[in-house]
């Protein structure tokens, strides 16, 4: 089945107000292991919650592990350990310290990302975003994929409908001129979707399926980089900073529901390379419209090719 095709609604029965607990009626995870980035924060610590509550064991890697542990306190079944997903040397660091325990990795949710920064250039002078919430990932499902592999695990990476924003700038990946911040979120939420693409093409034969996704709007601390006026500008909040407009945004127990869907339903057993919303399989975006995946995310040649740099950018392909 190409992606083409599989890319339409199943009729999953959830949709925008269904919760991550909803997804998870009935679904018992007890003895399965999850790795969950950024899962101390916004939509990442719901799902953790919902996951350990399902009998999972959450495994959190954090940038600031102090905060992340505050944030899980009282948490059953979770350990935070320390990652920094635009430092190449502290994701093989945690990769290595993972794989030393032995154990096989059931569910990998890269849900950690940054959002409209100002121009920020990490490791070799690379853009933040691109390099955080793409390369960072990259770089470590690639370390872990010899936990990832013998179970035949779930790979969630959590994109965003900013992925209509744009597409990949072949010629200027590290947005060397002209930074816009949007565009390179936009640019990175893409590089997420072409992931999940190549990724399943790659780990089928393991029995490895990849999930792309985008959550929703949920106004979370995703949002720190934002400047107050902007966001009053954009109508999420007004002067007071309350929220606007409440039915076009998510609480964050609904903005936590498709990824945790993606990584547990039975309903997407035999399927992989899509991109999912509101607990369903995407549409094709139309022209003009703000839902759907966009058909340069879900491109198998795009995606061949952007595994190909991220895998020399960053000296890392377990598929080498």
């Amino acid at each position: 089945m190409s992606t083409g095709t599989a890319q339409h609604k199943i009729g999953s029965g959830f949709g925008a107000t269904s919760t991550a607990d909803d997804v998870l009626q009935g679904v018992d995870l007890t003895g399965r292991l999850a790795v969950v980035t950024g899962g101390y924060s916004g939509l990442g610590l719901e799902t953790t919650r919902a996951l350990t509550k399902a009998g999972a064991r959450v495994v959190v890697p954090a940038r600031r592990r102090a905060t992340a542990e505050e944030a899980l306190a009282g948490v059953d079944g979770v350990e935070v350990d320390e990652l920094d997903l635009g430092d190449l040397e502290s994701v093989r660091a945690f990769a290595e310290r993972f794989l030393t325990s032995g154990r096989n990795i059931d569910i990998m949710i890269d849900n950690a990302g940054i959002m409209a920064c100002p121009e920020t250039r990490v490791g070799p002078g690379w853009e933040a975003q691109f390099a955080t919430n793409h390369l960072g990932h990259f770089a470590l499902v690639n370390r872990l994929w010899p936990a990832i592999a013998p179970g035949g695990a779930r790979v969630v990476s959590v994109s965003s409908r900013a992925h209509h924003f744009s597409g990949m700038r072949w010629d200027d990946v590290h947005w060397t001129q002209g930074y816009d911040k949007w565009q390179a979120y936009g640019q990175a939420k893409t590089a997420n979707v072409l992931f999940a693409v190549h990724l399943d093409k790659l780990g089928r034969d393991a029995g490895v399926r990849t999930f792309s996704l985008h959550p929703g709007g949920i106004l979370t601390p995703l949002q720190r980089h934002i400047p107050k006026a902007e966001m009053v500008e954009r109508g999420w909040i007004d002067e007071d900073g309350n929220t606007l407009n409440p039915e076009g945004f998510k609480t964050p127990p609904q903005g936590a529901a498709t990824q945790t869907w993606a990584a547990t339903s039975a309903q997407l057993d035999g399927l992989g390379g899509v991109y999912l919303e509101d607990c369903d399989i995407a549409e094709l975006a139309v022209d003009g419209g703000t839902s759907g995946v966009k058909d340069w995310a879900i491109d198998p040649e795009q995606a061949a090719r952007l595994w190909e740099l991220s895998a020399e950018l960053t000296g890392v392909n377990a598929f080498a």
